[in-house]
């Protein structure tokens, strides 16, 4: 960040320049500064809701107008305080500037800001998928889950875990007639429990494979899984084949 904008403001400074208005030497640096403040500050908010709104999980539409929503909070938020912050710096400096005035360029930022939003969420996204990617396949899994509920915590046995449900911000582990919410995406899961033999039936939905007693076809090319408890799933056609793999 600190060479990105070290270099943006030498080029606004020497811009300024060329076109006849000239800048004091520390005004790009306020500039820059401002707005590099910002987004550091905000990126945990940033990356808390990438993870909330998981762009691997479907439907994708959706995840897609939350990140676009929060975008354009997080732009119009930026206009309002880079401003105050550059007023600030250059009242210290005894020099005058307008609070409001970055706000009128809002259309112009908001180019901008979205860029730098859809950046640090892609930037993000492809370093957590490259970490599990390169997860040594070795690794040994944990044998419990463990799973908070408020002050409580539980430890889940993994080979208690039948099948996985994705609910809302949640997912829910079904231990027979029993389940449990946990706090985590289910695409976080489906990464995690892959070597303990789960697998997706559903864009909302993990089984245990050795759980599966039988898998009943229809017209349509969905299926129901049945489990060795005489419950029933419902699967879409697009997970048949990873069911069916050995």
């Amino acid at each position: 960040m600190t060479v990105f904008l070290t270099f943006n403001a030498m080029n606004v400074y020497h811009e300024r320049a060329r076109g006849g208005h000239p800048l004091l030497f520390w005004e790009p640096a306020v500039w820059e500064g401002s707005s590099g403040i910002y987004f550091l500050a905000l990126s945990p908010a940033i990356l808390a809701l990438t993870r909330r709104a998981w762009l691997g999980d479907r439907p994708l539409a959706p995840r897609l107008a939350v990140h676009l929503a929060a975008a354009i909070l997080v732009s119009f938020g930026h206009v309002l305080a880079i401003g105050i912050m550059r007023w600030a710096s250059y009242r210290a400096l005894s020099n005058d500037y307008d609070p409001l005035e970055p706000l009128g360029d809002w259309p112009y930022e908001l180019r901008k800001d979205v860029m730098v939003y859809a950046t640090i969420v892609g930037l993000y996204v492809g370093w957590r998928y490259l970490r599990a990617a390169q997860r040594p396949a070795t690794e040994a899994l944990p044998d419990v889950l463990e799973v908070r509920d408020g002050p409580r915590r539980h430890f889940v046995p993994l080979a208690e875990v039948v099948w996985v449900e994705a609910a809302g911000n949640y997912v829910e582990l079904h231990r027979g007639g029993e389940g449990l919410l946990h706090r985590a995406s289910l695409a976080a899961m489906e990464q995690r429990l892959q070597r303990a033999g789960f697998v997706r039936i559903h864009r909302s939905r993990l089984v245990r494979r050795e759980a599966v007693a039988a898998v009943e076809s229809k017209p349509t090319g969905d299926f129901v899984v049945r489990l060795r408890d005489g419950r029933d799933l419902a699967g879409s056609r697009r997970f048949r084949r990873p069911l069916l793999a050995d």
